[in-house]
């Protein structure tokens, strides 16, 4: 095929996803960002090739380029892109079960395999399962102790407390918890609404030395984090990936088994995030908290609302970015994980 044929029918593309019916219609007046993300994509595979290496840093696992003209894409729609529906969970289809005798579960990504999930929404082979939790009012947890796991409970509803140990935290929007395997706690809700959250659980090793106490970060009080790498693509006030706006929550650091960090992302209006691929043994997952966005998986567009999450697939190749063509700022949960494990002795 032609370079002239490939570049129509790439505008031929956007000119259908336009007039898509299911797209709602706030995305419809944002699409111009789509057409840089699809057209890199449909370029001859001449264009793709970048005249220098990307540039690579730590922070960012090796994947961010030096401008957009350098962003690599696979030379052909992958194979599997018929596939992506099962990187992607949902709550809102899940059944729910319950844990510590009154809060309520229902997953969003749970155990299966990173390549080749055996259902959807089962992909994840270092964390053990991101689900949405809802502790209804007035309720509370029975007292519980983590055994070989620990948890983080991210509060996007709701009003409450929490208490482990000597230490006792109020629960409300924005605040997360890292509860430690071995302490026993109580989660009790004292408004008249649901307490809704996120919670993320992962497996701890052997070796591995939980820390003693539970931990509590407000994200109202964190500074948004400062970009590794300068770059004239990151907007102002974004911390990297053109227009990620991060704000740490825990690391390995602080105590994390697993998951090496706990973040999270906003995404002003009508911007996109860098697409860039991930590497074999990395778990990068994204839940959406606030607003709706368009996920960019491989060569595929899905609308992702809140409840819903993704994790790309980890081979170096397939590439992911998050574009807001809203009017209005989106949120997620982010968080990764990786072979290996560090924590506090």
């Amino acid at each position: 095929m032609s370079e002239h044929n490939q570049l129509h029918n790439a505008k031929a593309g956007i000119k259908m996803i336009r007039s898509y019916p299911q797209i709602p219609r706030l995305f419809r007046k944002g699409f111009g960002l789509l057409t840089v993300v699809l057209g890199f994509s449909l370029l001859p595979a001449e264009a793709q090739v970048a005249p220098h290496p990307p540039v690579s840093t730590a922070g960012a696992g090796g994947n961010t380029f030096n401008g957009p003209e350098y962003v690599r894409y696979q030379a052909k729609k992958d194979i599997q892109d018929r596939r992506i529906d099962m990187f992607i969970g949902d709550w809102h289809e899940s059944l729910p079960r319950r844990a510590y005798g009154s809060l309520i579960l229902r997953d969003v990504l749970t155990k299966g395999n990173n390549f080749a999930p055996p259902e959807k929404g089962a992909v994840l082979e270092s964390a053990n399962f991101l689900a949405y939790g809802r502790l209804p009012a007035h309720e509370s947890t029975i007292p519980s102790e983590l055994q070989g796991v620990q948890e983080v409970y991210y509060i996007f509803g709701g009003t409450g407390e929490i208490s482990a140990g000597d230490k006792h935290f109020a629960l409300h929007k924005d605040i997360a918890i890292l509860m430690p395997a071995g302490l026993s706690f109580t989660m009790t809700n004292t408004g008249d609404e649901s307490i809704t959250m996120y919670v993320v659980n992962e497996p701890v090793p052997a070796g591995f030395h939980p820390i003693k106490q539970m931990l509590m970060a407000d994200e109202r009080t964190v500074p948004v984090r400062k970009p590794q790498v300068a770059s004239p693509y990151t907007i102002p006030g974004a911390s990297g990936h053109w227009a990620h706006i991060v704000r740490d929550l825990f690391n390995r650091n602080d105590g994390l088994a697993t998951i090496g960090d706990i973040i999270t992302v906003e995404i002003n209006p009508i911007s996109m995030g860098e697409p860039h691929p991930h590497q074999p043994g990395h778990e990068e997952i994204w839940a959406a908290i606030d607003g709706t966005s368009l996920a960019f998986i491989g060569a595929e567009l899905r609308v992702q609302t809140p409840g819903m999450a993704y994790m790309l697939r980890p081979d170096g190749l397939m590439q992911h970015s998050n574009i807001n063509a809203g009017d209005a700022p989106v949120k997620f949960l982010w968080f990764s994980t990786s072979t290996g494990f560090s924590g506090k002795k």
